[in-house]
């Protein structure tokens, strides 16, 4: 579970977690060494919730924008439990600096694009769809000699803009890569898809006063990649982006609270 310490994919661990899975829990943020920003969340949290919620977490430091790093993670992970039945990648370093109103270049949420530099726009890829790319490239040799194997995205759907060029682009490359990772990846038995969480419950949605302006919390989405990776029939969805919001309705789960928010609508 890559980019697991904070937000979505920490949900995600959990939902698996709850599982039953054995969930490796990987990201910068560690209590052994620096975190993101400083903040307070870690690896470490995130592994004794997947194991608080009845799986069993284990914690790696990864830097997912290095080839060199994600590499040497899978390895290791296919030395220490010989095979890889799930890889997520929930890394996305778009937000750090951001403080609900502007970047850290000044430049305020949906500034036209000939208003800002272009500059911030290489690390939206980096943080975003190159890490996945190197997260898929990386599992892709292991699930292709097992024939099977599942890999999801966290995303978000770009049906329509999402009312910032740099999100709206890196979002949609990493659609783009979900579809991409599909149609190679399907000839092996092994099954790529984007997940497209709502607004989500996050702790920088929390510390930005935006919380009650989120439709569900991490956990949801968590929900929804377990039953992703329960489903015998997955392939099917190869190369899809899927909403939590329908995944829930199709199979059944809930939110943390027990209610069943249906898919994210922008403006809603």
């Amino acid at each position: 579970m890559a980019g697991a310490s904070r937000g979505v994919g920490r949900g995600i661990a959990r939902g698996l977690g709850e599982a039953g899975a054995t969930v490796i829990v990987t990201a910068r943020s560690s209590e052994t060494g620096p975190r993101t920003e400083s903040r307070p969340e870690t690896i470490e949290d995130t592994a004794r919730a997947v194991d608080a919620a009845g799986g069993e977490g284990h914690h790696y430091i990864c830097d997912h924008t290095s080839e060199r790093a994600v590499d040497t993670l899978v390895h290791w992970a296919l030395r220490r439990f010989g095979r890889i039945d799930v890889a997520v990648s929930s890394v996305w370093g778009g937000n750090e600096g951001y403080d609900g109103t502007r970047y850290p270049d000044g430049a305020e949420w949906g500034t036209p694009f000939w208003r800002r530099s272009a500059e911030p726009f290489a690390g939206f890829l980096g943080v975003g769809p190159y890490a996945g790319l190197l997260l898929a490239r990386a599992v892709a040799p292991a699930m292709v000699s097992a024939r099977q194997g599942l890999l999801a995205f966290v995303s978000f759907d770009t049906g329509g803009y999402l009312g910032d060029i740099y999100y709206d682009l890196a979002k949609a490359a990493t659609n783009r890569l979900a579809l991409a990772c599909a149609e190679e990846l399907r000839p092996h038995g092994v099954t790529a898809l984007a997940l497209s969480p709502g607004y989500v419950r996050t702790e920088r949605v929390r510390d930005a006063g935006q919380e009650s302006l989120a439709t569900e919390s991490p956990l949801y989405a968590g929900r929804a990649m377990a039953a992703l990776a329960a489903d015998p029939a997955v392939t099917a969805r190869a190369g899809h982006i899927l909403h939590a919001g329908d995944l829930a309705a199709q199979y059944g789960f809930t939110d943390s609270d027990g209610t069943r928010p249906g898919r994210f609508q922008l403006g809603s």
